[in-house]
C-alpha cells in the first residue's frame, strides 16, 4: 500500500504485556552486550534476523550499522526491547512501555530513512513517534514470507553463483532500481558513494547471488542478514526476458536449497503489491507468516 499523506489510522490489537506502571529504563548497548541481545533476538529469529545479524556481523557498536542500538529494562534490570535507532529504526518491543519509550527516544535522531516492523507494533509506534511533528512520504504495507524445508521446486540452473567485484556494474542498477520501486528513492541519486561501498561489501561478503548470461543479469539475490537460525533474503530479480518460463523458480530454489542445508529457515518480505512475486515465492515453498509495514520518512535536509 503506497501512501503520500501524512497521516494514517490504524487499528491492529498490540501482541506485548501491558506494563505501564513505572518508566523505563533505556540505554546505549555497548562492547560486552552482544551475547545477552543475541539471546533475546534468538526468542524471534525470523523477527529480529536484521538485527542479529547486524550484532553478529558488525559487533554491537559499529558505523555499519549506521545507528545505535537501545535496550529497555524492567526494575530487576530484565530485557523488555531492543531497538536498533538511525537509518533503518527496527523495533522488537516485549512491552508497552519499552515501545512507548523507544519512540520518543526515536524522535530525537535526524538520520531515520525508514521505520520497519509487524504492522501492530508500527502503528503503535508511530501513534507516539508522530507526536512530535515527524512526517512519512511513503509507507508501505508487506507480506513475511517463510520457507523450511523442503523445496518444491526441483531443478538446477547452471551459472547460478556467488557474485565477484566484477559483477559489481551489473548488480549496482539492478539493486538501485529495486530501491527505486521499494522506497521511491534512487541510491545512486542520494548516495552513490555509499551504495556501490554497501553492494560491493555484500559482494565481497558471499552474499550476492547471480546468474549472468551474455553479459547480462539474468537473476540476483542477495543474503542481506544470517543467523544460525535463518537466512533473509532481500533484491530478488529476475530479468523480464527469463520470467514466465519458470527460470526464476529454478534459481531461486536452488539457492534456497543451499541455505536450508546451513539453517533451518529462509524468510523475505515483500511488498503486498508485488503479487507475481508472490506467486513465484508461494511457488517454491514459502509461506506466509506476518505482515509488516515499513515507513519511509521526508528528507530534512
Amino acid at each position: 500500500m503506497h501512501l503520500t499523506s501524512t497521516a494514517r489510522t490504524y487499528t491492529a490489537p498490540m501482541p506485548w504485556s501491558q506494563t505501564t506502571q513505572a518508566p523505563a529504563s533505556v540505554r546505549a548497548l555497548t562492547r560486552g552486550d552482544e551475547q545477552e541481545a543475541l539471546a533475546f533476538f534468538a526468542g524471534r529469529p525470523i523477527h529480529t534476523v536484521i538485527m542479529a545479524s547486524f550484532v553478529r556481523d558488525n559487533g554491537i557498536e559499529s558505523p555499519l550499522n549506521r545507528g545505535t542500538f537501545y535496550a529497555c529494562r524492567d526494575e530487576a534490570g530484565r530485557l523488555e526491547g531492543i531497538a536498533l535507532i538511525g537509518h533503518a529504526t527496527l523495533v522488537e518491543a516485549r512491552t508497552e512501555r519499552a515501545l512507548a519509550a523507544f519512540a520518543r527516544l526515536a524522535q530525537e535522531c535526524d538520520t531515520t530513512h525508514m521505520i520497519m516492523g509487524e504492522q501492530e507494533v508500527i502503528a503503535d509506534f508511530w501513534g507516539g513517534y508522530s507526536e512530535a511533528g515527524q512526517e512519512f512520504r511513503l509507507a508501505c504495507r508487506e507480506l513475511l514470507f517463510e520457507l523450511r524445508c523442503p523445496v518444491a521446486v526441483s531443478g538446477t540452473v547452471e551459472g547460478l553463483r556467488r557474485a565477484t567485484l566484477d559483477d559489481l556494474e551489473l548488480v549496482l542498477p539492478v539493486q538501485a532500481k529495486l530501491a527505486l520501486a521499494e522506497s521511491g528513492v534512487n541510491p545512486l541519486e542520494v548516495d552513490p558513494e555509499g551504495f556501490r561501498r554497501r553492494t560491493a561489501r555484500r559482494i565481497e561478503q558471499g552474499r550476492t547471488w547471480v546468474v549472468v548470461e551474455g553479459g547480462r543479469l539474468a537473476f540476483k539475490a542477495e543474503v542481506q542478514s544470517e543467523t544460525p537460525q535463518v537466512v533473509y533474503l532481500e533484491g530478488i530479480y529476475v530479468a523480464p526476458t527469463e520470467r514466465g518460463r519458470g527460470f526464476g523458480s529454478r534459481c531461486l530454489s536452488q539457492l534456497c536449497r543451499d541455505l536450508l542445508a546451513r539453517v533451518p529457515s529462509v524468510c523475505l518480505l515483500s511488498n503486498e503489491q508485488f503479487r507475481e512475486a508472490h506467486a513465484l515465492y508461494r511457488k517454491v515453498g514459502f509461506r506466509f507468516r506476518s505482515v509488516y509495514d515499513t515507513i519511509f520518512l521526508r528528507r530534512t535536509n
